[in-house]
């Protein structure tokens, strides 16, 4: 079978031959370059480097868009940012445009030579392939405003269509309906998101408390922290079946804290009514936990803090140089690491949160960290197995509001479009596109 760069050599050459024909007519030579043409530009690339790409996230939204479509898409890991190769089609071109995302439209030449370049073993690279637009859902509040949850941000802004369930369709088995899973800044101990020393007068913490306290008893349960333990488990068995779980902020160690104290009550009076169980922290099981271990729970309710799982309080950065490093994995023998750790720069700008940050001491040995700050000894983004499915912990609210407070103005992703802190979001978006390989690592 000829090459294609050996096809493209035939096409040169008969392109030549046919200009030096005077006999031919115009509309004859027309025909033969549209022709040449057509059959050479077979791919659109979005370049995902710095200087490449106008728009990083929206064309997040372009490749799962194309994946809906029910075509597959590539993914070169480590080349140009991350890039993503596309079958050209005059629709796609025309939906990058709209959407005011970069593209280049590649000879089957061209993306041969991108390609083989990539199966080097010289170089750390490799090309994933996106078989299926993944069924996107959201754990959230029904009233919640999105614009307080970067995730719900992120896949508004990049137009990837998700939807919005909470804990009477969690505790219903709908978990089973998707490929991959976001925890809203969430509080699964029952313990209000821990704002009761400063909010416990504000009226929107006495509507909100009522509100979860009016839920858990119309789905059975006495407790909200009971109720939130139910939801917890069955996001614990969404994941070992074989699903993907994403988290940020509160929601990272408070779904491991409330796992783990499973039969234990960790909660105050003024959460749920009665004393805490004496001696609770030495009940913990931290073996059903995902990420860490050995962590010991803040137990007076007028500190803004679960656990010493996360660093926030023990932070000693200036907003100036707070920045954390992306790891660098080997792209051929760990491409789903790779793949999470996907941007056109390694280093990506702090943020703050309830739970900014993880103390490495008490991360399990299993768990792979994606970025660091090492001047603080902290983890920002974890990644791990549990049974058959997988989950990343995201330290930290908002990308681009370093200190997210309650009533702050929503952050304009227009004014972002080349974050790489929602970048890392967007990669996990995609992950459960890629055609699985059994990670090395």
């Amino acid at each position: 079978m000829m090459t294609t760069k050996y096809l493209s050599k035939i096409t040169q050459i008969f392109k030549s031959f046919v200009l030096q024909q005077r006999w031919l007519r115009p509309g004859v030579v027309i025909l033969v370059f549209l022709f040449t043409f057509q059959s050479y530009a077979s791919y659109v690339l979005i370049p995902m480097d710095a200087d490449g790409q106008q728009n990083h996230l929206k064309a997040y939204g372009i490749t799962y868009w194309t994946l809906s479509k029910d075509l597959k898409v590539k993914w070169l890991l480590n080349y140009r940012g991350g890039s993503f190769l596309l079958p050209d089609t005059e629709y796609i071109r025309k939906e990058c445009t709209i959407r005011g995302v970069s593209y280049e439209v590649l000879s089957d030449a061209e993306t041969n030579e991108i390609l083989e370049e990539i199966s080097s073993p010289s170089q750390n690279m490799e090309a994933v392939v996106l078989e299926k637009a993944p069924k996107i859902a959201v754990y959230s509040p029904k009233g919640n405003q999105p614009w307080d949850d970067a995730v719900t941000m992120v896949l508004t802004f990049a137009e990837i269509p998700y939807k919005t369930i909470y804990d009477k369709e969690v505790l219903e088995d709908n978990l089973i309906l998707y490929d991959w899973l976001h925890l809203h800044h969430e509080d699964f101990t029952g313990q209000y998101g821990k704002f009761y020393a400063t909010y416990r007068a504000a009226p929107w913490y006495i509507r909100e408390k009522a509100a979860a306290e009016k839920l858990a008893n119309e789905l059975g349960y006495s407790k909200v922290s009971q109720e939130k333990l139910a939801v917890a488990l069955k996001i614990r068995d969404y994941v070992v079946g074989g699903g993907f779980m994403f988290a940020m902020c509160s929601a990272t160690d408070s779904f491991e804290i409330a796992i783990a104290a499973e039969g234990v009550d960790v909660c105050e009076p003024m959460f749920d009514g009665d004393p805490s169980e004496p001696g609770y922290q030495s009940k913990i099981d931290y073996s059903k936990t995902f990420a860490f271990k050995n962590f010991t729970l803040e137990r007076s309710p007028n500190v803004y803090e679960f656990s010493s799982i996360d660093m926030t309080r023990k932070r000693r950065i200036p907003k100036t140089t707070d920045y954390f490093t992306l790891m660098d994995f080997s792209a051929k023998w760990d491409p789903i690491p790779t793949m999470l750790c996907q941007n056109h720069t390694a280093l990506v700008k702090g943020f703050m949160g309830q739970t900014t940050a993880y103390n490495p001491n008490e991360i399990k040995s299993n768990v792979l960290v994606l970025g660091e700050n090492k001047t603080n000894s902290e983890a920002r983004y974890i990644h791990g197995i549990k049974g058959k499915g997988f989950f990343t912990f995201y330290g930290g609210h908002d990308p681009e509001d370093y200190t997210h407070r309650v009533g702050d103005p929503k952050t304009e992703l227009e004014l972002h479009p080349n974050s790489p802190g929602y970048r890392l979001i967007l990669n996990n978006v995609l992950f459960p596109a890629a055609k699985k390989k059994k990670q090395k690592t």
